[in-house]
């Protein structure tokens, strides 16, 4: 069994399958995993699996699907963190079974999609995902399309996370407890890699902001699907090691412009 490290060190964003479904087992297993996938943040998301022929569902830059995992959330507040959240922990688990995914938003056969998920005015589907086994090769749209987002590369450490304000930078050696969570969140995928979460460590507690520089659309802001995708990242890695914590609304530190929206805190507890 791999630890949440190790998978979130081996994800990838797979847009080439092998066009094979995907095993009774390993379906009923993603099957009940996603009927059971909770979030910290009290917000119910509807996670489903849809056949892609059945339903008429489709994307551009995706090759060889035959599924998708599709989700839908009322609209509310932290309603896309929660999603991002919840939907990247449906993602990982289907890694462990050998299963790749890809979250997709503006590329999706959008109408079709809320029409299966029957989506209502008073919610959305930020984003949707195939869920197959990755083929042995990517296709050479795939190839291009990493190539040119760069989607192996991350922002440095020391650009994304400071030290009590955001006028000092943190080091890897001054992160301590925060070390391993705050380095798979930096592993996060994200809309355009555009890696939208700056973090201020203050003693045992850490402050969350998300750095806008994406619209918001009718779906909601991206960006802060990303910032829940990382949450989930920052907050598996803290459970796996042992640290007792919760996320909160706080005071926080005064952001350095205006392109910075505080999101909320994390506080050890143990």
């Amino acid at each position: 069994m791999n630890t949440v490290s190790e998978l979130i060190k081996k994800r990838r964003s797979v847009r080439t399958f092998d066009g094979q479904p995907i095993s009774t087992e390993h379906r009923n297993m993603l099957q009940e995993h996603i009927e059971n996938v909770i979030n910290p943040f009290g917000v119910a998301v509807d996670m489903r699996l849809l056949d892609a022929k059945k339903n008429n569902l489709s994307s551009p830059v995706i090759v060889g699907e035959e599924l998708y995992l599709a989700a839908k959330v009322k609209r509310t507040e932290d309603c896309e963190i929660a999603f991002g959240y919840a939907f990247e922990e449906a993602c990982l688990y289907a890694l462990s079974l050998g299963i790749g995914t890809v979250m997709l938003a503006a590329s999706l056969s959008r109408k079709n999609f809320e029409q299966a998920m029957q989506v209502t005015a008073d919610e959305v589907l930020p984003c949707a995902s195939p869920v197959g086994y990755p083929a042995s090769k990517m296709s050479i749209r795939e190839s291009l399309m990493r190539k040119g987002l760069k989607a192996d590369r991350r922002i440095p450490f020391e650009s994304l996370y400071f030290l009590d304000s955001f006028e000092t930078k943190l080091t890897e050696g001054e992160a301590g407890v925060f070390s391993d969570a705050l380095n798979m969140m930096r592993l996060a995928p994200s809309a355009g890699n555009k890696q939208p979460w700056r973090v201020v460590v203050d003693g045992k507690t850490v402050h969350f902001y998300e750095y806008h520089s994406m619209p918001e659309n009718r779906f909601g802001d991206v960006q802060k699907v990303d910032i829940g995708i990382g949450l989930c990242h920052f907050d598996l890695t803290m459970k796996e090691n042992g640290t007792i914590g919760s996320f909160v609304k706080l005071q926080s530190p005064t952001p350095a412009d205006d392109k910075l929206e505080y999101i909320i805190s994390y506080e050890v507890k143990h």
